[in-house]
């Protein structure tokens, strides 16, 4: 099989789901098992009817609907589960990656590699989100010391039976998984442009939030810090520091905080998504009712 599966997570982009379907389709239809699989993050707008009616006019294209917004990562997994080819791409519905990069990344994984990550050229991102991202991964590889390919995006290919193997881990970082797990994987550069339109639904909040994910998912490094402060706190209260003391006092309230952390972590998790709807058979544990039928209520008795 050669086929390729293009993963477009959609939340509220409207018109621009019909606008990704064209010029994805203008630049792939000739790979003979295509399929385009938009999995829709629980949208509010009329994402899933404009993707329906995709799918009711191109048999190619095949539909995940989640019960609730679950985020990019349970996009991914459900992705990656229900991909029907050897290969998939993961490519966001905004298409600031041109789809024609897509081949650059099949070109890459002829090579023999398991995943093939674009790597941005020219970023055309707000100069506050390059920074941001910039920072995130300078700290998790030189303070964190977590193993990540250099530059790598969203924008990428994967051998989608290693791609399950990875989502299958429930680890919060994709691309920090992937040297954990011993994929061979390599980069390509790719150009990017400007959103078509609308603007990031990924908010500064969720994207500190999955930076912390990053840090205490994948380093040990700030436990190793709390032996420093339990350290420094013994020797304060021996020389009777007071400020030190105080100082060390503080930190100690934090490593409480961040074991908490840490231990949230190994707490049960539910699953990483419910899908409400789709045009593809469903394991019966992704749904909420396990499969079973939607028998109609009691009706009252007629007079």
């Amino acid at each position: 099989m050669t086929g390729l599966t293009v993963l477009v997570p959609c939340f509220n982009e409207g018109a621009q789901v019909d606008v990704a379907h064209k010029e994805l389709m203008a630049e792939l239809a000739a790979i003979e098992d295509l399929e385009i699989l938009f999995v829709d993050d629980g949208s509010t707008d009329d994402s899933l009817a404009r993707i329906r009616t995709l799918a009711e006019a191109d048999p190619r294209v095949r539909y995940l609907s989640f019960t609730r917004n679950f985020g990019i990562e349970a996009v991914m997994a459900a992705g990656f589960r229900y991909a029907g080819q050897p290969w998939t791409v993961q490519c966001d519905a905004d298409l600031q990656v041109p789809p024609s990069q897509i081949w650059r990344l099949l070109d890459g994984a002829a090579e023999g590699h398991d995943i093939v990550f674009g790597r941005r050229v020219r970023r055309r991102d707000p100069l506050v989100r390059k920074i941001g991202s910039a920072g995130l991964h300078w700290a998790a590889r030189t303070v964190f010391r977590i193993e990540m390919p250099r530059g790598a995006s969203t924008f990428r290919l994967v051998r989608t039976p290693v791609a399950r193997t990875i989502t299958e881990l429930r680890l919060p970082w994709f691309m920090a998984a992937v040297p954990l797990v011993g994929a061979r994987h390599t980069m390509v550069d790719v150009s990017h442009r400007e959103r078509d339109s609308g603007r990031s639904k990924l908010r500064l909040a969720r994207l500190a939030g999955h930076s912390f994910e990053l840090f205490f998912g994948f380093s040990w490094r700030p436990l190793n810090a709390l032996y420093l402060i339990a350290a420094l706190g013994l020797v304060a209260a021996v020389l009777g520091l007071e400020v030190a003391h105080l100082l060390v006092s503080a930190g100690t309230l934090a490593a409480v905080a961040l074991v908490g952390r840490y231990v949230h972590r190994l707490a049960p998790r539910p699953p990483a998504f419910y899908v409400r709807e789709s045009n593809l058979p469903l394991r019966p544990e992704d749904t909420l009712s396990h499969g079973a039928p939607t028998p109609p209520p009691p009706s009252r008795p007629a007079v």
